[in-house]
């Protein structure tokens, strides 16, 4: 409980600061799918190629060849915020693909203390309620080879749904698009996210504002700003696979992360930072997967002004029978709090198996 009073007490101030153009809105939209795809630090970009292609890289969907379906569920916060996610893909023909998905991110059950205190002073705990703040995006990807021989393009239309109880609501939109190429062996990927930026609407409650207001005498007089903008980003990630002997493959890639601000990555300046990931993959006969990546590179300053690296390193593991791939990633999707590392798990169901 008291985990959950903090996060509102963060939640509020963050909120009704907001300004029209955020350089981390839709931050949930950044955590991920896929187990498999976390266990390797995000970096997937150049080889996905299944139904979680959705969120990776749509262009990866045209590699699927009959219905696939996918669930995740991740926490972090001692569990207190949850993270779900279920898609569904399906081939239109040889060359072409689409796919829709859906992500719910959040914090249930929090405490609502505006009117613990009524009007004569008094300290009333039946006036306290409970309330959530969750974020919904619904992904509506389509994919196609193009007519160069092995490039494929793909593109993501989403719906973003935010809401924090009574208080407030928005609806949002977007796009992303992918590219995937193959030469000798060679696999390059590019994702643009939020290519022509993504909008968020917001629509306040001027009623259960005023109740905020008059909570805490002196703050949050104003109105929030209603309009939210989330700046473009880029992935790139160049991949190849290597044989070794008879049973065992190795994947590996290496992906930057590119956006168009000031930040503490690795690599920094007023254009643009950048902060590269490493994945490895390596599998038995395509039945049991042991992956590992490092990613998130991070100048951290202390206390003496001096500048520390920090990185966070994953594990994951997976087994594939069947037509029914479950995977396991030990990693810390929020990548802030003392909780190091949380626990990932993902199922993918390819239905060509069962015909």
């Amino acid at each position: 409980m008291k985990y959950k009073v903090a996060l509102l007490l963060i939640a509020f101030p963050l909120f009704f600061n907001a300004q029209s153009f955020r350089n981390y809105s839709n931050e949930f939209l950044n955590i991920g799918v896929d187990a498999a795809a976390l266990g390797m630090s995000k970096a997937v970009v150049a080889t996905t190629n299944n139904v979680n292609a959705i969120y990776w890289n749509p262009a990866g969907l045209v590699g699927i060849e009959d219905y696939q379906g996918s669930l995740m569920h991740a926490s972090y916060f001692a569990g207190i915020a949850n993270y779900n996610h279920a898609a569904f893909a399906m081939p239109i023909d040889k060359n072409s693909a689409l796919g829709i998905s859906i992500i719910r991110f959040g914090v249930d059950d929090i405490l609502n203390t505006t009117q613990l205190i009524d009007s004569q002073g008094n300290i009333d705990f039946n006036r306290i309620s409970l309330f959530s703040a969750a974020d919904y995006a619904f992904n509506f990807a389509y994919a196609r080879n193009l007519i160069f021989k092995d490039v494929k393009f793909g593109v993501n239309a989403k719906i973003v749904r935010r809401i924090i109880g009574d208080f407030a609501a928005s609806w949002g939109f977007g796009f992303d698009a992918g590219l995937q190429f193959e030469r000798n062996e060679w696999k390059f990927g590019l994702m643009a996210r939020d290519i022509t930026t993504t909008y968020n609407s917001w629509a306040i409650n001027e009623e259960e504002f005023n109740k905020i207001k008059d909570a805490i005498p002196g703050q949050n007089q104003e109105l929030p700003e209603t309009t939210e903008i989330t700046k473009p980003k880029i992935q790139l990630g160049v991949a190849k696979d290597f044989r070794i002997g008879r049973f065992f493959n190795l994947q590996t890639e290496v992906d930057l992360n590119v956006r168009f601000e000031q930040t503490n990555d690795i690599f920094s300046s007023k254009v643009g930072s950048i902060d590269p990931a490493i994945g490895f993959q390596l599998d038995y006969d395509q039945l049991v997967y042991v992956r590992l990546g490092v990613g998130n590179f991070q100048y951290i300053t202390e206390f003496d002004n001096g500048k520390s690296l920090s990185t966070q390193p994953n594990f994951g593991v997976g087994f594939n029978y069947r037509g029914v791939q479950v995977d396991y990633a030990l990693t810390n999707i929020g990548s802030v709090g003392n909780a190091l590392f949380s626990n990932i798990f993902s199922i993918t169901f390819d239905y060509s198996f069962f015909r």
